[in-house]
């Protein structure tokens, strides 16, 4: 178990898909590696090569994973290749779980990669055993595999596209997808649009999809359009792509979530920037819940924007009171009894003490989920000799579980739910603590109405109601 896991929210997946570009096999590359962020627990990719797929994963960064490439597939022409960066949440950490998986059926060798989670997943797992089919993973991944198997075999009369329609059709929840074959790849997204998906265009005229828009910039590609809520685009080796509808938009459940703290500054998600959002967060922040104190201290990594947006709009002054050690990222180790949660927290953020000594202090961050790193991080600011130490949040208490693609804990522990709000404060040890409004926060994303965002995590108001609840 990993220390972040115990104290953060994770998302699911990234996904990068690539037909005509000039070389298939370094767009895909680059376009995991920018949204490495996404998934770092395991990576793979899938090619077409003279009218056949081969299958490449394994646990471990992208670096290490495409490191691990069979010799001849640099020198093979490839034509198409999806790719995907994976966390362990829905299905466990065994290699057999990475992505892409690829099955044979019934002489189509397919392919598919999946950002999100299916709220239907348990009750279409028990139909399709009851049905006879054999599950080789326990990811819900799987389960549109054997949906398009039945299909294919019962209904469609061995039509791929109809058949995939029809097996969409089965789904709730949320579901970004590439699905692949040996002459065509197809990006997905589901009817309310829960997770991000994007195309972008090679300048000689090949196609590019990936989670976000920051793949499209380091690969050379220019953004074109979202992949929209029901829509399959369907793009073949040579790049033509054809739009199929499979579901109506009656609503959209973007996740705010996104904008919050998961996507890369220099993405572009749902239409909006990252990077703009977050800084109008901290503005807003700074309208709403003031602090009287003589240094904004961001957070690193995500609440850097939001801190530049609170102290360009409170005129206090700014200072990276935290420094990251990169050299520790998110690496797996055991929190055993050696080692002290204080000690796990500040291995990653140190206070500095030169910045923080003597001075009323205010945190910047982007969310707080069980509390326990805050706590330890606060204490260590504290023992640098910090006067005052408030914190200010990006976004609304979290009091919900996510059940569309980010690993949320149980909603008992998280803190928002084991204290009222006048008591947090002195639970986190700190002189004064707020956080950002739900309706000010939907206020800083411009590209759609406050209605299109799903809020079930602050809120609980689920788009779709998940199995058990």
């Amino acid at each position: 178990m990993t220390f972040d896991k115990l104290e953060s929210p994770r998302e699911y997946c990234g996904l990068c898909g690539v037909s005509g570009a000039a070389n298939p096999l370094e767009a895909i590359y680059l376009g995991l590696h920018s949204q490495q962020h996404r998934g770092q627990e395991a990576a793979g990719i899938m090619v077409g090569v003279e009218g056949d797929c081969r299958l490449h994963r394994d646990n471990g960064l992208v670096d290490d994973v495409f490191h691990s490439l069979p010799a001849d597939w640099r020198q093979a022409a490839i034509t198409h290749a999806i790719g995907h960066v994976r966390y362990s949440t829905a299905g466990g950490s065994s290699v057999v779980n990475a992505q892409p998986l690829m099955a044979d059926l019934a002489g189509e060798l397919v392919g598919v990669a999946h950002n999100g989670t299916l709220c239907n997943s348990v009750w279409l797992r028990r139909k399709l055993q009851e049905e006879g089919a054999i599950f080789q993973t326990s990811s819900d991944t799987e389960l549109l595999l054997h949906l398009l198997a039945r299909g294919l075999r019962k209904h469609h009369n061995g039509d791929l596209w109809n058949a995939l329609e029809a097996a969409l059709r089965e789904l709730r929840g949320a579901y970004s997808l590439l699905l692949m074959t040996r002459s065509h790849w197809a990006a997905i997204r589901d009817p309310l649009g829960f997770r991000p998906l994007c195309l972008g265009r090679f300048p000689d005229g090949g196609w590019m999809s990936a989670s976000e828009t920051i793949a499209f910039d380091v690969a050379g590609a220019r953004f074109e359009r979202e992949v929209e809520p029901g829509e399959i685009v369907v793009v073949d080796g040579r790049g033509d792509l054809e739009s199929r509808r499979f579901a109506p938009v009656k609503r959209r459940a973007h996740c705010i979530f996104e904008h919050v703290y998961f996507a890369r500054p220099g993405s572009y998600v749902f239409g909006d920037s990252v990077y703009e959002a977050r800084k109008e967060m901290g503005r807003q922040l700074a309208r709403e819940c003031p602090a009287d104190v003589d240094l904004i201290v961001p957070v690193p990594d995500s609440g850097v924007f939001a801190a530049f947006g609170f102290a360009e709009q409170s005129g206090i002054p700014l200072d990276m009171g935290l420094t990251r050690n990169h050299y520790v990222g998110r690496t797996f180790i055991d929190p055993g009894s050696h080692v002290s949660r204080g000690k796990m927290a500040t291995r990653k953020l140190q206070p500095i003490g030169e910045a923080l000594r003597g001075k009323r202090i205010c945190l910047i961050e982007d969310s707080i989920v069980r509390g326990s790193t805050s706590r330890a991080r606060i204490r260590a600011i504290r023992e640098t000799g910090a006067r005052e130490v408030h914190m200010r949040v990006s976004c609304p208490p979290h009091r919900h579980g996510c059940y569309f693609g980010i690993d949320f804990p149980q909603r008992e522990s998280l803190l928002a739910n084991q204290a009222e709000f006048s008591e947090m404060a002195d639970i986190l040890h700190l002189d004064s603590l707020g956080y950002l409004s739900r309706d000010g926060m939907l206020g800083c994303v411009k590209a759609y109405r406050p209605q299109d965002y799903c809020c079930a995590c602050f809120d609980g108001d689920y788009p779709v109601r998940p199995e058990g609840l």
